[in-house]
């Protein structure tokens, strides 16, 4: 707005100074509403501007300033629909068609006019199109890591059946001869289908894909140890554990090593000039608090995906367990990442 009144003080040989500027300034809050009704917004704006005319005898009282009404045209593109922006390039063409048929518009203005609003319309279109693939590719590290989850779910709740199974035939087994085997498998059968129907439960309609399943518990918090130690090329890394990790479902255990293992991943392959990487885990009657820290340089840009789970599958990992998962660069340098899940692992 102060532009278009700039423009209207300083421009001698605008036309129609004052319905110009007024015009001008009444069209800028279309940019307000741009993204939410961008078809109502652009109809308004050509509409305005198309009937000016009528107000100021064919002259078209029209500022240099505004240009802005191409993010309109781009919005559009980006944010309405297909019927909107089918609608929209219909009004655009009108438009122009009725300032070449009835106020004597140029053809050489006419090609430059679409040519301007084309370019417009291409990059909306572009930008829509990245944001798209932007956001399958958001959704695809999303599943992957779901399938993980429910896979290392899967394969703990296979573990727990397959122990059931076996003591359920020992007991049958020694039932004849020894009564009260029968009766200790039975305690122990009791114990695996409740941590069973546990996990289970932690599953929340998670998928996986047909594969054979292994009958042995995934990755664990006890795991993390294999992390520690120095590594021929990039900084060491050290791991403390604090507090009752006793008891902890397999589901956040395996979360908690998921996360620590990517987190030092991505430090050694992002972190300029790391000697150290620390990861502490701790424990208390209700959370897992897992922090791993660098001591790169300092720095606000760190890659947030990798081949692997990267930051935004941690966060869905975290989610899923109705945790949070937060990452960014420490004031004094480095980066960390700290989550924190729920104990008994509640799935959201």
């Amino acid at each position: 707005m102060p532009v278009a009144v700039l423009e209207g003080v300083l421009r001698p040989e605008l036309p129609w100074r004052a319905v110009a500027v007024a015009m001008t300034v009444g069209l800028v809050p279309t940019l307000l509403w741009r993204r939410t009704r961008p078809l109502l917004m652009l109809a308004t704006a050509f509409v305005t501007t198309s009937l000016a005319p009528l107000l100021t005898g064919g002259v078209r009282p029209e500022t240099y300033t505004m240009v802005f009404l191409l993010l309109v045209v781009c919005a559009l593109f980006r944010w309405g629909s297909g019927r909107e922006a089918a609608t929209g390039l219909a009004i655009m063409l009108v438009s122009v068609g009725i300032s070449v048929a009835c106020y004597g518009l140029a053809r050489a203005d006419a090609v430059a006019a679409f040519a301007v609003m084309f370019s417009a319309i291409a990059l909306g279109l572009a930008v829509r199109y990245r944001a798209r693939a932007r956001m399958r590719e958001l959704e695809q590290v999303k599943l992957l890591e779901r399938e993980q989850l429910a896979r290392d779910l899967h394969d703990t709740v296979a573990h727990h059946v397959s122990a059931m199974a076996i003591r359920a035939q020992a007991g049958l087994a020694t039932a004849a001869s020894q009564p009260e085997a029968a009766t200790d498998a039975l305690r122990v059968i009791e114990a695996e289908a409740s941590r069973t129907l546990a996990e289970m439960r932690a599953m929340v309609r998670l998928l996986r894909r047909d594969e054979p399943a292994e009958l042995s518990p995934g990755r664990q918090l006890a795991d993390l140890q294999q992390l520690a130690g120095h590594a021929r090329v990039g900084p060491s890394v050290d791991v403390e554990l604090f507090g009752d990790l006793d008891g902890l479902p397999p589901s956040v255990g395996a979360a908690i090593f998921r996360i620590a293992q990517e987190s030092v991943t991505n430090a050694r392959r992002h972190a300029r000039h790391a000697t150290r990487i620390a990861i502490q885990v701790a424990a208390d009657d209700t959370s897992v608090r897992l922090r791993v820290s660098d001591d790169g340089e300092a720095s606000s840009v760190r890659s947030i995906s990798s081949p692997g789970y990267g930051l935004i599958g941690m966060i869905e990992r975290a989610g899923l367990l109705g945790g949070t998962c937060e990452a960014g660069p420490n004031p004094d340098g480095g980066w960390t990442v700290t989550a924190v899940l729920p104990r008994t692992g509640t799935a959201t």
